[in-house]
């Protein structure tokens, strides 16, 4: 910053309003129109400026687009709040205590409840899907909460009934309009601008509250002058009286701005007393930026500034686009997306209304020349018309011809486009709207891209605003209200669900997979619990608790089962201990037969060896008989070799047998 620019006359208030006359310009040249346009269509507003051509004479707008935004707005609503408890909270892995997160979460649920954080949330969806991208602010009130109560009175004989008040800090989400929010045209998110600014009308008497409760600076209000440009409803006749224009902005501004608008002092009438001089500052040399709040009334009041005072130095203002356009702060919203279909169908109905116009009320030619002097020709039933000559030469029904019935048909086309750029249908009409009469799968092909397309606006939604805003709100609350919020490091996770459309989706899945499993499966439970989970019933969770307490077993009936599983325990020990006994004894049978085959020849020879011994001794036979009983002994002796073989291996393959079976 050089030294000529660094001390000049410039105050803080003029440089926060010159950028955001810039600021204001940009928004003009390239959103505000569009925007415009976006809301008409959306409440069906007909201005002359929406015209398709310079002689269409009807003002019909179709309700397509409208549908496509409240469907879009109701499936992220129901998939967020549906099931009642719409965020949760996550604590480190080294605290071993749930009650510190539980008593957290209900605090906090309680005070959005108060706040009315839901209602809210709900009209920043709706301004999301409208214009395409949805800001709020985060505003720190004090109040006085009264609770009914009674008090003992005259010793305990009786009660007295009242209040009780108590001075407590509340957090309220508010939410803001494009035409009265202002960011820094190159940046792409509320961090990385220089600064935001919410430029509006409020009522006069806030901000003379303000100046009594020492919030603001104690200067002379008057009555804003008239600006529809930032206007809640520009079709709306302005309110001129008992209004200011205040502009807050949050951002960074030059040190020395900072320094030389905190040192300024003012007398007990609230005028500048005194300012003090760079040459009498001690910092008026100090460089660079420092984040503030600042606000403005009229474009030159200032009434407050003040370094950032939040614990976490973040802004108080949190925004989420409905779709991401790269590089982009404004995204894309149901309307833009939707528009092109939506200005082509209100084209061919108005033009089949004004072509209907002229081809069912009648026309009349005449004969001007043969008409009395100072008729009126009116049509109508039973009319008398008076002419100068015959009424067949003087006067002629005139008709254009038969309306063309492809109009009406094209006007379903179109709308089926409006639904096709928008990504909403409602569940009623998805077998006819997607395919027409397509076959099932066809039908959930369709639906599962429907179904991406919305769970990706509410991841965005998710991650960009609903997770920002309830840890800014628990941040204000552990700064302003540590008594019931105690300071501690804690995530929040959002408890979002599926929609509507996706929850019908994947019931009628779970139907589907429940009809080919019978009732004794055991994953058959399991899929009845998720299909009445996933259902709207009011008594949803009594229903799945009492099917979890009617799903466990009978203390009783779990002893039977686990003695019978005993018995048959002890029953297969004993089968087995009586088939390795029934084994040992194959096996010592087999070795027997096997020594016994094996000493069966010896004992064979040793029969013979003494039979013929017995022979010789005797000396009564005489060689041939020797020889022939010799050859008899040898045969006799193969034929047990061979018998003791096949003895051998039958044993050898019972042994096999046993084994196996073993």
């Amino acid at each position: 910053m050089d030294d000529d620019k660094k001390y000049t006359d410039q105050k803080v208030e003029n440089w926060v309003i010159d950028k955001v006359d810039q600021w204001r310009d940009h928004y003009s040249a390239n959103y505000e129109q569009k925007f415009d346009e976006y809301y008409r269509l959306w409440r069906g507003i007909w201005s002359a400026e929406d015209k398709t051509r310079d002689s269409e004479r009807s003002r019909l707008i179709s309700p397509a687009l409208q549908q496509a935004v409240e469907s879009s707005v109701a499936e992220v609503e129901e998939a967020t709040f549906g099931r009642g408890k719409w965020f949760d909270i996550r604590d480190d892995r080294n605290d071993k205590d749930p009650r510190d997160i539980a008593y957290l979460r209900e605090q906090l649920t309680e005070d959005f409840h108060y706040t009315k954080t839901r209602k809210a949330v709900a009209e920043c969806i709706l301004n999301a899907a409208v214009y395409g991208t949805a800001v709020a602010e985060l505003v720190i009130e004090e109040t006085k909460e009264m609770k009914p109560a009674t008090q003992p009175i005259m010793d305990g004989a009786m009660q007295a009934f009242g209040v009780t008040v108590q001075d407590r800090v509340v957090i309220k989400l508010r939410p803001i309009l494009p035409q009265n929010f202002l960011i820094d045209p190159v940046a792409t998110s509320i961090e990385d601008a220089l600064g935001v600014a919410i430029d509006e009308f409020v009522p006069k008497h806030q901000v003379e509250i303000g100046i009594q409760n020492g919030i603001y600076r104690d200067v002379d209000i008057e009555s804003a002058s008239t600006d529809s440009d930032i206007e809640a409803d520009k079709e709306l006749t302005s309110f001129d009286e008992d209004k200011v224009r205040l502009t807050k902005y949050y951002g960074l501004i030059p040190r020395h701005l900072y320094n030389s608008a905190v040192m300024e002092e003012y007398d007990e009438d609230g005028e500048l007393s005194k300012e003090v001089t760079p040459e009498e500052g001690e910092d008026e040399e100090a460089e660079g930026y420092v984040e503030v709040i600042v606000v403005i009334a009229n474009g030159g009041q200032l009434l407050k500034i003040e370094e950032n005072p939040y614990m976490m130095k973040d802004r108080p203002v949190v925004a989420f686009p409905w779709d991401v356009v790269p590089s982009r702060f404004w995204g894309r919203g149901i309307c833009e997306k939707g528009y092109n279909s939506q200005k082509a169908l209100d084209a061919e109905l108005r033009a089949r209304i004004d072509a209907l116009a002229l081809t069912v009320h009648p026309m009349m030619a005449m004969d001007a020349s043969r008409m009395p002097r100072g008729a009126k020709l009116e049509i109508r039933p039973g009319k008398t018309i008076l002419t100068n000559g015959n009424p067949a030469e003087i006067l002629q029904p005139f008709k254009f011809g038969n309306l063309d019935q492809v109009t009406f048909a094209q006007a379903g086309e179109l709308q089926k486009m409006v639904q096709m750029a928008t990504g909403a249908i409602d569940a009623a009409g998805i077998p006819g709207t997607i395919n027409g009469d397509a076959a099932a799968g066809a039908v959930s092909m369709s639906m599962g891209a429907i179904i991406k397309r919305h769970k990706r606006t509410l991841i965005n939604f998710q991650e960009s605003f609903l997770i920002p805003m309830i840890e800014k709100t628990a941040w204000r609350y552990m700064q302003f209200d540590p008594e019931h919020y105690p300071a501690s490091d804690y995530k929040f996770v959002p408890s979002s669900s599926l929609g509507v459309i996706a929850r019908e989706y994947e019931v009628t899945q779970l139907v589907q997979l429940l009809q080919t499993l019978g009732q004794d499966s055991p994953m058959y439970p399991m899929l009845v619990t998720a299909v009445i989970d996933n259902m709207g019933l009011s008594n949803r969770e009594e229903i799945i608790a009492q099917m979890a307490e009617v799903s466990k077993p009978d203390p009783q009936e779990q002893q039977m089962q686990q003695q019978q599983m005993q018995l048959q325990m002890e029953m297969a020990q004993a089968q087995l201990q009586l088939v390795q006994s029934q084994t040992m004894e194959a096996q010592a049978r087999a070795q027997k037969y096997a020594v016994e085959a094996q000493l069966e020849p010896e004992v064979v020879k040793a029969k013979m060896a003494a039979a013929i011994s017995t022979n010789i001794q005797q000396g009564d036979a005489d060689d041939a008989e020797f020889e022939k009983r010799a050859r008899i002994a040898d045969l006799m002796l193969k034929e047990a070799d061979i018998k003791s073989n096949e003895r051998i291996a039958a044993m050898q393959v019972s042994y096999k047998n046993n084994k196996q079976n073993t």
